[in-house]
């Protein structure tokens, strides 16, 4: 049992404790149970020993967005309180597929994806969480353990009632969508990961808040005082409508050239903005509020998008590459400016022209047929400088610079 959560006496709240939550609790969702942590936090302080903070992810993917970040930023800003950081790599929970939002059953990855997605994982982190305070785990070192007898014990500490209390669960049994019986083990391992490194509090996003809450119920069964909970909000892609996710071409790498991530949080709109800077900036709430100010009052909201946009790049490159951005940014925006490491792509005419539809989905600069048609009806397509507003247009043989929206350029060869 951990001795910092174990006693049943109330300690005082100190005034360092109470900044403390203050920090914890800025651009969080909800922290489950506060008056929980405040004592966690206050033995702590008394005992000089540090809490355990958890945050798990699963290698679905190799590349870490700012989208994660938000969780990441947070496990920052405790373990710069002193606390220990457990950065949890869900090696053994990605075979097995995180339901989490699903309507249909995720399809479990392979080993060897898993395997190469995790090579990229803490270093990516790394760029946030400092890697010498940092504790790197991989949940495969107590599941495979297990064995299917342990899993089985695991099971009958945790009921069906409970588990279709889920919504994702409960909507999918209502509409007659198949529930596979290995997805109600991943809250389950998820949730034994926490009695495994018996921790005291437990990072997730919102849609996470399930599976948490499981790892706080069987930290009960196993008798160890049950972990306390923060979600953080979402966080919306660049076109401020879906979760980030490369899946969604909505993301914002962190391991992005300086000048691609700079040009794509200019691209997002002045009200997602706010959102950004409140999960994404390190700046002073206070700092942020008197900015906001200025552009309530007439300042332009562009100032405020540049000041982002370089304290992002800033942190993930340094302030050489964010003033370079910002530059190249408004050379090309403003001036006109080709950008010069434009991709060079050449595309196979199999008659006397080709449609600038097909063109734009062969070459990459959109996913879809139906992506470059809207493009072109909101004029977000220009050839050689020219604003498409034809979808029937077609190019002959020769070379076009093309450009979708503010970013995307290609010098394209039709042969």
């Amino acid at each position: 049992m951990n001795p910092l959560s174990a006693s049943p006496s109330l300690l005082p709240i100190s005034a360092s404790v109470k900044k403390a939550l203050e920090v914890v609790k800025r651009g969080c969702d909800e922290l489950l149970v506060e008056t929980e942590f405040a004592q966690k936090l206050a033995r702590s302080e008394a005992s000089g020993t540090p809490l355990r903070i958890k945050l798990g992810l699963d290698p679905t993917a190799p590349d870490i967005h700012l989208g994660h970040t938000v969780v990441l930023n947070k496990l920052r800003q405790i373990q710069d309180m002193g606390h220990t950081v457990i950065f949890l790599i869900g090696d053994f929970t990605a075979m097995i597929g995180d339901p989490s939002g699903r309507n249909v059953t995720r399809p479990p990855l392979l080993p060897e994806q898993i395997k190469l997605n995790a090579q990229t994982y803490y270093e990516q982190a790394s760029k946030v969480l400092s890697p010498d305070k940092t504790e790197v785990r991989y949940n495969s070192e107590w599941c495979d353990p297990l064995g299917a007898r342990g899993i089985i014990q695991l099971a009958s500490r945790y009921t069906v009632a409970r588990m279709m209390e889920r919504e994702d669960f409960t909507q999918r049994f209502k509409k007659g969508i198949p529930i596979s019986v290995h997805e109600f083990l991943y809250p389950l391992m998820q949730g034994y990961d926490s009695v495994a490194l018996k921790s005291d509090l437990e990072l997730g996003g919102t849609d996470q808040k399930f599976n948490l809450l499981v790892g706080r119920e069987l930290q009960k069964e196993y008798g160890q005082a049950p972990q306390c909970i923060l979600t953080m909000p979402l966080l919306e892609g660049i076109d401020g409508v879906d979760k980030m996710s490369k899946s969604k071409n909505n993301y914002i790498g962190v391991d992005e050239s300086s000048t691609e991530m700079f040009g794509k949080i200019m691209s997002i709109s002045d009200t997602l903005m706010w959102k950004y800077y409140e999960l994404l900036s390190f700046r002073q709430i206070i700092d942020i509020e008197a900015l906001r100010s200025e552009i309530d009052a007439g300042r332009n909201p562009r100032d405020a998008k540049v000041l982002l946009a370089q304290e992002i790049v800033a942190r993930f490159h340094n302030q050489a590459a964010a003033d370079q951005a910002l530059a190249d940014f408004e050379a090309r925006f403003r001036d006109g400016v080709l950008p010069e490491n434009m991709p060079e792509v050449q595309v196979v005419s199999h008659g006397i022209a080709i449609s600038l539809v097909k063109l734009l989905r062969e070459v990459g600069l959109v996913a879809s047929g139906t992506e470059a048609q809207r493009n072109i009806e909101q004029g977000g397509v220009k050839v050689d400088g020219q604003r498409v507003d034809d979808k029937a247009l077609a190019l002959a043989r020769g070379q076009y610079v093309v450009q979708v929206g503010k970013r995307k350029f290609a010098r394209v060869t039709v042969s």
